[in-house]
């Protein structure tokens, strides 16, 4: 009779173990995975504020070196994305995974016209020119 009660013990902690483990998984799956999503979109925001930098960099540059300058600009991109440049304004709006969007913004100095680029995913080679004898820049894929 001890023997029956000492397995019984096992029986019931192994039962309790096991509903206090299917719980933990219940309340914390939803919140690891919101986690993961937020992640995510910290990451793509980034890249994503990264491939403005270069663009405006080279900008800058071909502003900087006048008329006759050319400068190519090489950006991955993990999804496509569409950016606007504007009156020395390039934006950005992006989707995140909870639905909602964010604008990355990036500030330049230039005479570039306004333009709307679209990034396709993967490979996207950039060209900014100021052509001789042109009064503005020009910038195309």
């Amino acid at each position: 009779m001890i023997g029956d009660n000492n397995g019984q013990v096992s029986l019931e902690y192994l039962l309790i173990f096991a509903i206090s483990i299917a719980i933990l998984i219940v309340f914390t799956l939803p919140l690891t995975e919101q986690a993961i999503e937020d992640t995510l979109d910290v990451s793509t925001s980034l890249d994503v504020k990264n491939d403005l930098s270069k663009i405006t960099q080279a900008i800058e540059k071909v502003y900087g070196e006048g008329q006759g300058s050319k400068q190519t600009v090489n950006i991955i991109t993990s999804k496509k994305v569409k950016i606007y440049l504007t009156d020395n304004h390039m934006s950005c709006r992006l989707k995140l995974k909870s639905g909602s969007y964010k604008t990355i913004d990036d500030y330049y100095e230039s005479n570039l016209g306004e333009y709307s680029i679209t990034l396709n995913k993967g490979e996207n080679v950039l060209i900014v020119e100021w052509p001789e004898n042109s009064e503005n820049m020009l910038i195309y894929q």
